[in-house]
């Protein structure tokens, strides 16, 4: 159900990366998009722990499977299916939904140009239709130099690691405890005769959380760790209003081509 960002290559959404340069994008310009079509199948978003708070409001976190997990927003139980978005890649019309910081970031990405350097470089996808030598839109450069835009757009994606760096050791201390777990969620809507079955995600393990001595859960209560992981939890009542949605949709996939168990 739930699927990490790719391992290797790219990141999820991009096509390509350049680095931006005041030499070779001196007159490019950035104009604001009105759909995000790349959402319009995208079922799972990764998330940073300080967005926990927000996204538990409108979507399930769950964690991604692998050795690399990272938490990831449910938009939708099944692949390919996204119940806040619609074909055209816009909002459906009366949601009110918080954008992970992962979407808003796209096409932008601090990367290091080489494998040996610790420095990183603003870069960006140049297959989307957002960035470009257009007539229209708001400079990169003036005078050579990066317009207050592009200083924001900078200060989002550091900003943007900083907080996966939080959400790094997050996932650590999880793991090293021993937290979390496989995770199932059975969902049997009226009139059927079984019920759908939803894998391929972790979730925390809540009777090692309440067994944990009480020193480590003060310990967690001040370092932040345990408001989260309750948000987390808090959470996932939200997968059968999803599901509701789907079904509303004609979006949930037949029982008879489910995976198997």
């Amino acid at each position: 159900m739930a699927s990490a960002p790719q391992a290797q290559g790219l990141p999820l959404f991009y096509n390509d990366l350049q680095p931006l340069s005041s030499e070779l994008h001196s007159n490019w310009r950035i104009r604001q998009a009105d759909s995000a079509p790349f959402m319009a199948t995208q079922h799972a978003i990764p998330l940073t722990v300080e967005e926990f708070p927000l996204v538990q409001r409108n979507m399930p976190i769950v964690f991604s499977v692998g050795d690399d997990s990272v938490p990831l927003g449910l938009m939708g139980l099944n692949e390919g299916v996204n119940v806040f978005f619609g074909a055209d890649g816009k909002i459906k019309e009366g949601e009110n939904l918080y954008i992970p910081a992962y979407v808003r970031r796209y096409p932008y990405l601090l990367a290091r140009l080489r494998p040996d350097s610790e420095e990183l470089s603003l870069c960006f996808d140049p297959t989307s239709d957002t960035i470009g030598a257009f007539d229209e839109g708001d400079a990169l450069f003036e005078d050579g130099k990066p317009t207050e835009l592009v200083q924001n757009i900078l200060k989002f994606n550091e900003e943007f690691e900083i907080a996966g760096q939080k959400t790094n050791a997050f996932l650590k201390e999880l793991n090293d405890m021993g937290l979390l777990m496989d995770g199932e969620v059975a969902i049997q809507p009226e009139g059927a005769d079984q019920p759908y079955i939803y894998r391929g995600f972790r979730m925390v393990d809540e009777a090692k959380l309440n067994d944990l001595r009480g020193d480590q859960l003060r310990k967690m209560s001040q370092n932040g760790m345990l408001p989260l992981i309750y948000a987390h939890l808090f959470s996932l009542s939200l997968m059968r209003e999803i599901f509701a949605r789907q079904l509303q949709q004609g979006n949930v996939v037949p029982l008879a081509a489910a995976p198997a168990a």
